[in-house]
């Protein structure tokens, strides 16, 4: 009963899950080739692994084999936050049921826990480290960003830029209308004449670096969140982001710039250290060499201790940061308690008066010298807000990506953010920008102080000597500006070095370049990329070696804007693509704000150094054409493949309401070739029709139940456009499974295509076998002929007299390759004793198919020099005349010149041939040569005929010499034979078909290709095995032959 048989069915279903220690079996089951090298998954939080057990069946009240839905259905292979669960095949639900031994199935099974990568042991995994969003995003943010520019740049960039101005988008009018040096011209006047009552309308210009910073970071840091909660985000950082959005190609060339932009922060985070120790040194005057060799050898120094901190591992230098980050906000403590304490008159004299709103007023607008702009002091600053992308770095050691790296992250970008705003206006209202440190410089009077320090003077200091020679203190001189708080702030480089580091290492893992694969292997529980340190390490000392942190900062500046423009664009893009798959957890994000991010770090760019941001972008554009030359074997789902898939249905539905056009005609060709691999010759020929501008489908028909064919077919689905894609034939595959050869075809020919995007000729080998291959086989081959006719396509058969179908000697290869596996998996990798065995049988296999072999390959190199002869005999449209135009245009068919065969009547050759050359001519077509047939109506030879009637003879009736009654019977009981009445009806036709073969043998043996009309057989008129031989004694032993019919409509034209 179904009960009972229900019940056999689970319990067996049961054992099977127990002897696989609760996994289900699938041997349906195969691992995706593209997906992801294995990283380091979080947990998903609050989740707890849960094993489908054989109990929840019970939910549905019946026996069943469906499972209800549960995550471990859905992991990619190297998860270990919980092993991947197999779902029930769709064949193991719906198949006819059959009860198999647990023991059986459990060894065949793809799904056992031996072959799943799923099952891997995961037991040392308990031992990693995984940080929360505090620890992992918001203090490596906050330390990141907080830094060198923070301790030793921000007071020079308020020195330079002011914190005054007029309001921003007049600032930028102007600038677009005037260079910087006029602008500046014009902002003078009208400061001069401001009323200080509009100050509403001003924005400080400094504050303008602080916020266009923030704004760029602000914008990427909500892109990041929305593609980082848009699915697991694992180990990689920005890298992983964009190349898991944007596809390898985008994610591979941004990457590489990344890891060595990050690479370069951390030689600039060395130097503004090695500056601050140099000036400690230069002030106890203990130098060692000269300034700028001791900035490079103390940065040497430093960075080979920090090499040391960063290998002994990434949990001790996580619990360093927490320290680190103690001593950093101690230090701004610091800053804002000195600027309220009474100034001494040695601070006095280094131009530190405490809060005056003279200084403050002084400060106010912009002071541009040596040669710098707002953009050129942006270019420097802005690397202080680069650190944004810490916590996404170390995605893979996060405990829960997803939620830690958008709330550490903004979380972060507002609280430096706020806090560089605060420090700048507290040191801008406190510092004057020019001063002596001379104590005695004091205002005296009659002597006049009317230098740029207006408020120093007021304050009874005279800096006036500073207009003169250059001074060492005040904003604009003294780069320690809060040298009380600078020694504990160039720490930083201890948390860039690791994160650095990860980069080069997902980047080798996913193999995109395959020299820094080398780079890829990791050490200890942690996965630690040490041979990344070193490469970080290397990067570092060849930049510290350059000693100006000026000098290092734009450089910087250009990588890290083009790795934010991307990570916006990835942003906008995947929203724009509106695939189902983008559902970001986080919601508050725009596409337009997200394109307007990009849109801005490129223009930033390139106002800041175009020079630089051409050079960065021309890098990208290399890395990123030879990503997509090698073509890596990944598949990640990235949003290009969304928007090219809406583009093509766009496109396509475009098409269909646009009427064909003479024109615009091309062939789009349905070839039958089986298996893509079967016949070489016929689909090398039909892809050079076609090539990359039409639409060529390779076609296979299943014969046989469906019941027993359809697992063949769906197999081959996949397999066969792989090797499409593989071998560069620019082909789709389609398969389908019918009792009948023709009927299969015929479904091809009615649905095959989309829209306009539809095949409109039907290409076809030749059926050599016609004599021995039995009637069905011949009448379901020129059925297909006649449907192809009947459905208005063109119709193009090939024939080569070796034959086209390699079907056996690509399955001896297969025999081949499994044993030679076989045997190298038995010796231990080693199989010479095999090789010399199959050698000579292969050498033997090779030999007797060595003409066959060599005429599938024919077409798919250079064609030599020679001609394509067309015997244009009937007007079908153009067809045979356009397709051996169109392989004159392949630069295989270069060397072959057209040659026109046409018939003629006799006497009036010449005027043949003039109007043919007259009507080539308004087609725009040239050939070598035009030839008129004017013979073509004499009666073949007598040998010729001879050919005929023994071809034909096993299938002709012979009832002529019957009687009437005798005739009839024959007729009905082999209705399919070649009548004595058809042969006399058809004489002609036959005879002409022997004649041209003649006419083509004395005129075209040696051209490279022949282009003949095909011969058309009227239905229920013309008996399948007679249409057989017109079309084999037509074409008998001839070079590579065409026969083409048009569907006779035009597809040619001599109007503009």
């Amino acid at each position: 009963s179904a009960s009972s048989t229900g019940k056999v069915m689970f319990e067996v279903v049961s054992q099977r899950i127990k002897s696989n220690g609760g996994g289900h079996l699938n041997s349906a089951y195969d691992a995706a080739p593209d997906e992801p090298p294995v990283y380091e998954e979080t947990n998903f939080p609050g989740e707890e692994h849960r094993t489908i057990r054989p109990s929840v069946i019970s939910a549905f009240g019946h026996d069943t084999l469906d499972r209800v839905p549960n995550i471990d259905f859905y992991r990619n292979a190297g998860s270990v936050s919980g092993h991947r669960a197999v779902r029930p095949s769709l064949q193991e639900l719906h198949d006819v049921f059959q009860k198999v031994s647990s023991c059986d199935d459990g060894e065949k099974s793809d799904g056992t826990p031996f072959d799943d990568l799923e099952s891997a042991d995961t037991s040392d995994d308990k031992g990693l480290v995984k940080f929360g969003w505090i620890r992992g995003v918001l203090v490596r943010c906050m330390l990141n960003i907080w830094g060198v520019m923070l301790f030793i740049r921000l007071s020079w960039v308020f020195g330079q830029a002011g914190w005054g101005v007029l309001s921003f988008l007049g600032s930028l009018l102007m600038f677009k209308l005037k260079q910087l040096h006029n602008f500046m011209t014009v902002f003078t006047a009208v400061y001069r004449n401001c009323n200080l009552k509009l100050f509403c309308c001003f924005l400080g210009l400094g504050i303008v670096v602080i916020a266009l910073s923030c704004v760029v970071t602000t914008i990427t840091g909500l892109s990041m969140s929305a593609i980082c909660t848009n699915g697991v985000v694992r180990g990689g950082g920005a890298y992983y982001l964009i190349s898991r959005s944007l596809g390898p190609e985008f994610g591979g060339s941004i990457g590489l710039i990344f890891a060595f932009a990050n690479a370069v922060a951390v030689a600039m985070y060395v130097v503004g250290f090695a500056e601050t120790v140099v000036d400690l040194l230069k002030e106890h005057a203990s130098l060692m060499v000269d300034e700028i060799n001791d900035i490079r050898i103390v940065g040497c120094i430093t960075v080979v201790l920090l090499l040391g901190i960063s290998v002994a591992g990434m949990e001790w230098e996580a619990k360093a940061q927490i320290v680190l980050l103690v001593i950093l906000l101690v230090a701004i403590v610091n800053v804002f308690v000195g600027t309220v304490i009474p100034a001494t008159v040695d601070k006095k004299s280094k131009g530190f008066f405490g809060y005056t709103s003279t200084v403050f007023q002084e400060n106010f607008t912009p002071a541009f010298r040596d040669g710098e702009t707002f953009f050129s002091v942006f270019a420097i600053f802005f690397p202080a807000a680069t650190g944004i992308l810490a916590g996404a770095n170390i995605s893979g050691d996060l405990r829960d990506p997803q939620a830690a790296i958008p709330k550490g992250t903004l979380l972060a970008i507002f609280i430096t953010g706020v806090t560089y705003l605060a420090v700048a206006l507290c040191v801008a209202a406190t510092v004057v920008r020019d001063a002596t440190g001379n104590a005695t410089d004091l205002v005296i009077p009659g002597v006049a102080c009317n230098n740029s320090a207006v408020a120093a003077c007021e304050l009874g200091y005279n800096f006036s000597s500073c207009a003169v020679d250059t001074c060492k203190f005040g904003l604009m001189n003294n780069f320690q500006g809060l040298v009380l708080s600078s020694l504990q702030g160039h720490f930083q480089p201890l948390s860039q070095i690791p994160l650095t580091s990860v980069f080069p290492q997902a980047l080798c893992k996913d193999n995109i370049y395959k020299a820094l694969h080398f780079f890829a292997k990791g050490h200890g529980k942690n996965n630690e990329p040490i041979r990344g340190y070193v490469l970080t390490f290397i990067i570092s000392v060849a930049f510290i070696l350059i000693g100006n942190l000026n000098t290092i900062a734009p450089i910087i500046s250009n990588f890290f804007l083009a790795s934010y423009a991307l990570i916006n664009f990835s942003c906008f893009h995947a929203s724009y693509a509106k695939s189902p798959g983008w559902r970001p957890a986080y919601k508050y994000y725009n596409m337009w704000l997200s394109l307007l991010g990009a849109l801005l770090c490129c223009v930033v760019m390139f106002v800041i150094n175009w020079w630089a941001a051409l050079l960065t972008y021309g890098i990208e554009i290399l890395l990123y054409i030879y990503v997509t030359v090698k073509k890596p074997d990944v598949n990640w789902g990235s949003s290009t493949q969304a928007v090219t898939f809406v583009s093509a249905v766009s496109n396509a539905l475009s098409l269909a309401g646009v009427e064909d056009h003479v024109k615009n005609f091309r062939p789009q060709i349905l070839v039958l070739t089986g298996s893509a691999r079967t016949r070489p010759a016929l689909l090398d020929l039909a892809h050079s029709f076609t090539k990359n501008y039409g639409l060529c489908l390779t076609c296979e028909v299943f014969v046989g139940p469906r019941s027993e064919i359809y697992q063949e077919m769906n197999a081959g689905m996949e397999k066969n456009q792989q090797w499409l894609n593989k071998t560069k034939r620019k082909a789709f595959y389609a398969g389908v499974a019918c009792d009948n050869f023709r009927e299969g075809t015929e479904s091809l020919l009615l649905a095959s295509g989309l829209g306009r995007m539809r095949p409109n000729t039907l290409m076809i080998g030749f059926k050599n076998n016609w004599r021995t291959a039995g009637r069905d086989a011949v009448q379901s081959y020129v059925g297909v002929l006649h449907d192809a006719l009947d459905f208005e396509y063109g119709t193009v058969i090939l024939r080569i007299n070796q034959g086209l179908d390699v079907s056996h000697l690509v399955a001896e290869e297969g025999v081949y390759q499994e044993a030679l596996d076989n045997q190298m998996m038995t010796n231990g990798g080693k199989a010479k004793g095999l090789f010399r065995k199959s050698r000579n049988s292969s050498q033997q296999v090779a030999k007797m198919n060595e003409k066959l072999m060599e005429a599938s390959g024919q077409f798919k190199k250079k064609q030599p020099k020679g001609t394509i002869d067309v015997w244009w005999l009937f007007d079908d449209g153009g067809l045979t005349l356009l397709l051996p135009y169109i392989l004159t245009t392949r630069k295989k068919w270069k060397d072959s010149k057209l040659r026109i065969f046409i018939a003629g009547q006799p006497g009036r050759s010449d005027l043949d041939k003039e109007e043919m050359k007259s009507l080539l001519k308004k087609f725009r077509i040239k050939c070598s040569d035009i030839n008129v047939i004017d013979d073509i109506h004499i009666k073949p030879r007598s040998d010729s005929l001879k050919n005929l009637d023994d071809m034909i003879k096993p299938f002709c009736l012979h009832e002529g010499s019957k009687d009437m009654i005798q005739a009839d019977v024959m007729q009905k009981e082999h209705p399919w034979k070649i009548t004595d009445a058809e042969l006399s009806s058809f004489e002609e036709k036959t005879h002409l078909q022997v004649r041209l073969n003649e006419l083509l043998q004395e005129n075209s043996k040696s051209a490279n290709l022949i282009v003949v009309s095909m011969p058309i057989a009227r239905k229920e008129s013309v008996s399948d095995f007679l249409y057989m031989a017109w079309l084999d004694i037509l074409t008998k032993n001839l070079p590579p032959t065409l026969l083409i019919r048009g569907n006779h409509k035009s597809v040619l034209t001599f109007y503009s």
